[in-house]
């Protein structure tokens, strides 16, 4: 699946299913709540936090999809074409990172 067609898949669900898109406002909440969810995960599974019983059959391919399904509904909402917008902050980063990474002896 293109990043097109998720954009379309999650606005014709919403269509069918989910009566009208929540507002924008409502859509940034949903996305900080679930981005928690999924460091809820990682700092317990891969972190330095024990997992607690509760959370060890938590999926974080799941939550993951949770972020993104908010954060395409944010993009159909707002006009915004995410695949050109990937594209272009792809070839903003090549651009002003292009040796950065390369050069950071942090990284070596």
């Amino acid at each position: 699946m293109t990043i097109e067609q998720a954009q379309q898949a999650v606005d014709l669900w919403i269509k069918e299913h989910g009566v009208r898109y929540f507002n924008e406002l409502t859509n940034m909440a949903m996305l900080t709540e679930e981005v928690g969810e999924v460091a809820r995960i990682i700092a317990r599974r891969y972190g330095e936090q024990s997992e607690k019983e509760s959370d060890k059959d938590k999926d974080l391919g799941e939550e993951l999809a949770d972020v993104l399904f908010v954060l395409l509904c944010i993009a159909n909402q707002t006009g915004i074409d995410l695949t050109q917008a990937l594209e272009n902050n792809l070839l903003k980063k090549t651009k002003r990172d292009n040796q950065r990474h390369k050069l950071n002896d942090k990284l070596l």
